[in-house]
């Protein structure tokens, strides 16, 4: 396989983190989240939305969007669950991640960290801020006096949230009125085959 990707965008490191927990082998063409000029050419024939990650399967079909990917990739195995309620709320979750969580946690880890102009961006800042801190207050209330987001394993839901809550504090979010979501993060940090960011 074959995997687009930028090494500091969490969206890719959810997929590389499933890709080691299941031991499956793949290659990377690394990517510019800052420098997007060659977008079209790179994936203009896998990826109508010219994002990454982009995954080219062993046979050649591709697919975009880290939350399919990891449902592909994680179907059928212990990171999904078989009940079809549990099944469906870890939809939910990579719902949330993808609506409420990454638009504001990682635009504003990106702003700060990443861009390069933290500057342009001082007057947006404060509704990512307050939109950011309103999913880390719904993923406190889900994980208090639980380990995981969904059921009692471990699951695509806890991978999906996980790759832009830990590196949280790079978009200016204090976590330390969080005690369940810090413990959830150790817990998941611990899971075997474990891979951080920057590895």
């Amino acid at each position: 396989m074959l995997l687009y990707n930028s090494p500091v965008s969490g969206n890719c490191y959810k997929v590389r983190l499933l890709l080691a927990h299941l031991g499956l082998d793949y290659k990377t063409v690394e990517m510019s989240v800052v420098d997007r000029s060659n977008r079209a050419e790179v994936l203009g024939e896998l990826n109508p939305g010219l994002r990454v990650p982009t995954l080219v399967l062993d046979d050649g079909r591709p697919l975009g969007e880290s939350n399919a990917i990891l449902w592909y990739l994680g179907d059928g195995t212990e990171y999904v669950p078989t009940d079809p309620y549990e099944r469906a709320q870890v939809l939910q979750w990579c719902f949330f991640e993808q609506y409420s969580h990454e638009p504001n946690i990682a635009v504003a880890r990106f702003w700060l960290t990443y861009s390069g102009t933290p500057e342009l961006f001082a007057d947006r800042l404060p509704a990512r801020m307050k939109s950011g801190y309103a999913a880390l207050d719904a993923m406190e209330g889900r994980l208090d006096g639980r380990e995981f987001l969904v059921g009692a394993r471990y699951s695509l839901a806890d991978i999906s949230l996980y790759a832009y809550t830990h590196v949280a504090h790079e978009g200016g979010f204090d976590l330390e009125p969080y005690p369940a979501i810090r413990a959830w993060l150790a817990l998941v940090a611990a899971q075997p085959g474990h891979v951080r960011i920057d590895a």
